[in-house]
């Protein structure tokens, strides 16, 4: 294993400039960090760029056992101090395990054919990236079949939507950066149903609608909701509100709604 001594080190510098989303973009990479993260990144078929790991935390059966996975799978590892760690990381207060990894993004036209009909979780100007992040991995345990991001939407691949996924990320298709026009277009050649999670006259309560058709949810951003583009073409859905609330978090609002396509599809 090479180590690292300085944090001047290219790699280090150049893993560093990960966090900011436009370097992510253009090196098509994005950061892991943390042992449970890490596990499901190295047992996933996601490209490997480089790993970096403290001494200290090359020591623990976990990672050691992380280790020997990313390395069976040609992944450089390289052994590096706490303050270069601290340098190339995206967290406060790293783990001592951080993986670089190719993003792994798909087109609309690309989606792979499933048994069920479609289920697309669709994130419409969603811009907190824990919100973001927990929709995915609800949309996952939920069994959508794609996750697809429109233009305003946070990055899917920052540090902190990574970590929200829980590792959902790698086992679901994403299709990013998807236009409204773009993403209307292709829904209606696919007869893709769209509900909107929107609370207006014209909404009907999410659980009065069949989700056994091709179907596509749409969740908006948490200050302006879903876009008027989209909405002026999906069935607008509501979540009832028994108590003084006025509306959910978009991430409790996805939960809702998914588990209720997912009971109608797997229970009847």
């Amino acid at each position: 294993m090479e180590r690292i001594e300085s944090a001047a080190n290219a790699k280090i510098k150049w893993t560093a400039r990960l966090r900011q989303r436009k370097y992510r973009e253009k090196e098509n990479c994005f950061i892991v960090e943390g042992t449970r993260l890490a596990e499901m990144a190295a047992a996933s078929e996601w490209p490997l760029i480089l790993a970096l790991v403290t001494k200290a935390a090359s020591q623990k059966p976990r990672v050691e056992c992380i280790l020997g996975q990313l390395a069976g799978r040609g992944c450089p590892i390289y052994e590096v101090s706490e303050a270069v760690m601290a340098k190339a990381a995206a967290t406060v207060t790293p783990q001592g395990l951080l993986i670089v990894m190719k993003r792994r993004l798909t087109t609309l036209e690309e989606l792979p054919k499933t048994r069920e009909p479609a289920l697309w979780a669709v994130l419409d100007g969603v811009q907190d990236p824990g919100n973001a992040g927990t929709i995915l991995r609800t949309a996952d345990a939920a069994g959508a079949t794609a996750i697809i991001t429109l233009t305003e939407t946070v990055d899917i691949f920052s540090d902190k939507a990574v970590r929200a996924t829980m590792g959902s990320l790698f086992y679901r298709p994403s299709v990013a950066g998807v236009t409204a026009a773009e993403f209307i277009r292709f829904s209606q050649a696919q007869e893709v149903q769209l509900f909107a999670a929107a609370l207006d006259k014209t909404a009907k309560p999410y659980f009065m609608v069949d989700y056994r058709l091709p179907t596509a949810i749409i969740f908006g951003g948490e200050g302006g909701g879903v876009s008027p583009e989209i909405l002026a073409t999906a069935q607008r859905l509501y979540i009832p509100m028994a108590g003084a609330a006025e509306s959910l978090n978009v991430g409790v609002a996805a939960a809702v709604i998914l588990y209720e396509a997912l009971r109608q599809r797997r229970y009847g």
